[in-house]
């Protein structure tokens, strides 16, 4: 989103290798052509962010052993039933930016732009998982529950843990979900995770009303998305790192002058078209490398006729993921009908295929039974990136950041390695799973033999 690039490209390979600190972003690129900027919230897309586990964890995800990393999906409960307020760290920067528009964006006689980065409806932190815990608490007040249609909420299906995919099996296993949840579980995670979301959707109300009642609504376009989105216990896990519609398929909402109202767009696009689609916005003339389009010819009639035979979307999208929670770097090519997934160096492991017209809950794999489709699909997503060669790289990395720092814990390694995230199952068997990382370090990886 604020580089414009795929992944690949930028080699921000898990959230703690993202963007150099001076990557210049769209909202840089903005502000040299005149435009006020402010940030508020949540910005961790540059390098250096997130735990030593979660960063150790992306490095280890080729070591053979299989731990659990995550506390178990758990919901908790507010017992004041009026509280509101319950993300108050994301309220605060809700003021914050509300009190901005009133104080500073109402008197800028250039233009502004504003970004809000909230923490919901990501889950909480789990402090009662131990030391180095992860987040997998549901939290939520009686408030934000009441508005959620319990009784509509939806069991999704499940696969057996012996018919699962091997990277889902990972992933399922270390976010500690291959245990046994009761209907009544799943349902309540899925409950607090959609009150979670209402409560994001009143901060951004907060918002539209302030630019309502500042007359600044009629001539500011809002954008309202997400990162990435969460399982709630689809495909027997819970959080993001999947190419799983829940996972995968984020919000993606904009308003404003030019902007035909109550319009859904079926067309896939991704989070690589905002970096185009602001500076468009903004009239700025759009770099030549990105890999994003503009969304002004898919969102406004105005535009259409300027954009009708230049930079019009393509009918796919990728997304790629290198991080923790999944043993393979996997990459995800996505139609309106068909999801094509490939891991690794396409051969190593089996890739999935989807049919979402037939099969929206993604229970189905076909990729062996369509074997026409799958060659195809992994023939264009080949075309885009050479993706066999981008794993090999992404092995290299991990395991050069690994041993730089195993140097720098020194003799307090042993110590410091089994007390990460993943310290429940690592003190019951410490030499083996030592063991097993001295085994994948003395394993030769070329990034070259793609």
């Amino acid at each position: 989103m604020w580089s414009g690039l795929f992944t690949h490209l930028t080699e921000s390979w898990n959230n703690f290798k993202g963007l150099d600190p001076n990557y210049t972003t769209w909202m840089d690129i903005m502000e040299k052509h005149g435009y006020r900027t402010q940030k508020f919230g949540k910005l961790d897309y540059t390098s250096g962010h997130h735990s030593v586990s979660n960063r150790v964890e992306a490095w280890t995800r080729d070591v053979a052993f299989l731990l659990r990393q995550e506390g178990r999906p758990v919901v908790n409960l507010i017992p004041k039933k009026t509280k509101i307020r319950v993300m108050e760290e994301d309220w605060e920067n809700t003021d914050r930016a509300v009190n901005w528009l009133r104080k500073e964006g109402i008197n800028y006689s250039q233009p502004f732009v504003l970004y809000l980065g909230l923490n919901l409806p990501h889950p909480y932190p789990s402090p009662s998982s131990g030391e180095n815990f992860g987040s997998s608490t549901f939290h939520t007040s009686p408030y934000w529950l009441k508005k959620v249609s319990y009784d509509a909420i939806k069991v999704p299906k499940w696969s057996p843990l012996s018919e699962m995919h091997p990277i889902d099996y990972y992933s399922s296993y270390t976010k500690n979900c291959t245990g046994k949840f009761s209907e009544k579980e799943i349902k309540n995670i899925r409950a607090f995770y959609y009150a979670m979301c209402a409560e994001t959707d009143a901060m951004l109300g907060e918002i539209i009303l302030a630019l309502r009642q500042l007359d600044l609504l009629q001539k500011t376009i809002v954008i309202y998305t997400s990162d990435h989105g969460e399982l709630a216990m689809e495909h027997r896990q819970f959080y993001k790192m999947s190419m799983y519609e829940a996972s995968a398929h984020v919000p993606l909402l904009i308003m404003g002058p030019g902007i035909k109202a109550n319009i859904q767009v079926s067309n896939v696009v991704s989070l690589v078209d905002i970096y185009p689609t602001m500076l468009d916005i903004a009239g700025i003339p759009l770099p030549q490398n990105l890999s994003g389009y503009s969304l002004l010819p898919l969102s406004s009639e105005m535009f259409k006729n300027e954009h009708k035979l230049k930079n019009l979307h393509p009918a796919w999208i990728l997304s790629e993921f290198h991080g923790c929670n999944v043993n393979a770097s996997t990459y995800m090519l996505r139609t309106n009908q068909w999801k094509y997934i490939a891991y690794s160096d396409g051969a190593s492991i089996l890739p999935q295929l989807f049919d979402l017209s037939s099969d929206p809950d993604e229970l189905t794999n076909i990729a062996t039974e369509f074997p026409e489709i799958t060659y195809s699909l992994d023939q264009k997503l080949r075309s885009i990136i050479n993706y066999p060669k981008v794993s090999a790289s992404v092995h290299q990395y991990n395991k050069e950041q690994f041993i730089k720092w195993k140097q720098s814990v020194g003799q307090n390694y042993s110590t410091v390695i089994a007390n990460l995230r993943w310290h429940r199952d690592w003190l019951k068997e410490p030499r083996k799973y030592e063991s097993a990382i001295d085994q994948w370090l003395k394993t030769r990886t070329n990034a070259n033999k793609f």
